[in-house]
């Protein structure tokens, strides 16, 4: 059976919610960038809007009305991320009946968004390195060179002087994707835009929505938010699918975050902390703790917190792994490479 992607279609007004200093730099930049054809590399963790940037950055340049195309580099699976973003002739491989035009082409004469281009395989980054050079593209199993008028726009989450110093990602990509960087900001470094993002996100409830005591506002500006802006916007529609019309006290917004959550204070404090939940099988969980004295295996201990977090989040929500994504604050194909990565088996609940 064939797998079918969404088709690109024009995205509905990118909004850029704040007014701290970080997200006021934020729009000076796309406003300055927008109207050329340069490259532009979108930074920030998980959750805290690379691709409304990548849109807005689209609405407002000269080639608004042509596509806005966006593809996820860690989504699609890695025997068919070439095809998918060059494109196939017909019969270049097993199930490939027809010719098959990629992303570039659909995005042609508009915007592709590479979304964690952290995570596209190496060998797939010489490909695009030369694309991005040449603009011309060739479809797999073809020797055709298709021209394509394409702005990029690229975005990750990883840092990527780090990936290149592993060998995991092509400093030559890095130059020519990093024409232009637009840094996003961690929610708690922006906290101030909380009680507008409060009121943004609330909208949605139309006449039966919620509204936000001044107590609960001042305490959700408390906190560490990991998920950053999906995470409030996740917490916000909840409070208006289970509360409409009320008014959301700090009590009630204390039961809506989940009595693990502590304030950002304390969470930066005590970083490798993992809040209690139920051991399965006997196991004990795991807390991991930087030697006082010697040296230690950095990725072995970031990778064991990343799977201890994860496997919290899956036991909190009994193996469900949408549920259990957005209580991480990542995309579910995000969540379901970082299992299969660090090698953790659960039934594929949803």
């Amino acid at each position: 059976m064939g797998v079918r992607w969404a088709q690109p279609s024009i995205p509905t007004f990118a909004e850029l919610i704040g007014e701290s200093r970080s997200m006021r730099e934020v729009r000076r930049l796309i406003d300055q960038v927008a109207g050329t054809d340069s490259t532009v590399l979108v930074t920030g963790p998980s959750g805290s809007g690379k691709e409304v940037v990548a849109q807005r950055l689209h609405q407002r340049s000269p080639r608004a009305a042509k596509p806005f195309v966006a593809v996820n580099c860690a989504a699609i699976p890695r025997d068919l991320l070439e095809s998918e973003i060059f494109g196939h002739k017909a019969g270049a491989f097993t199930g490939a009946t027809r010719a098959r035009r990629g992303r570039f082409e659909m995005a042609d004469g508009g915007t592709l968004f590479l979304d964690e281009i952290g995570d596209m395989p190496t060998d797939m980054q010489v490909k695009l390195l030369r694309v991005l050079e040449t603009r011309i593209v060739e479809r797999v199993g073809s020797m055709i060179g298709i021209p394509v008028n394409v702005r990029v726009v690229a975005a990750t989450n990883i840092d990527l002087d780090t990936a290149i110093n592993d060998g995991r990602f092509r400093e030559d990509l890095y130059y020519r994707l990093n024409v232009v960087e637009a840094r996003l900001p961690t929610l708690a470094e922006r906290c101030d835009d909380i009680p507008l993002l409060l009121e943004h996100f609330a909208a949605a409830g139309g006449a039966r929505r919620v509204h936000f005591s001044a107590s609960a506002t001042r305490y959700l500006t408390t906190l560490g938010w990991r998920g950053n802006v999906r995470e409030l916007r996740n917490l916000v529609d909840r409070a208006n699918a289970l509360h409409a019309g009320q008014v959301i006290d700090q009590a009630l917004v204390e039961q809506l975050v989940g009595t693990t959550r502590r304030p950002v204070e304390t969470w930066l404090a005590t970083p490798a902390a993992v809040p209690p939940a139920p051991t399965r099988l006997g196991r004990t969980r795991f807390t991991p703790a930087v030697p006082d004295e010697g040296a230690f295996d950095l990725k072995k201990l970031l990778d064991d917190y990343e799977q201890s977090c994860i496997e919290h989040a899956l036991d909190r929500t009994a193996g469900a792994v949408a549920e259990s994504a957005r209580m991480l604050g990542l995309r579910r194909t995000t969540l379901v490479e970082k299992m299969r990565r660090l090698n953790i088996h659960r039934m594929p609940a949803c």
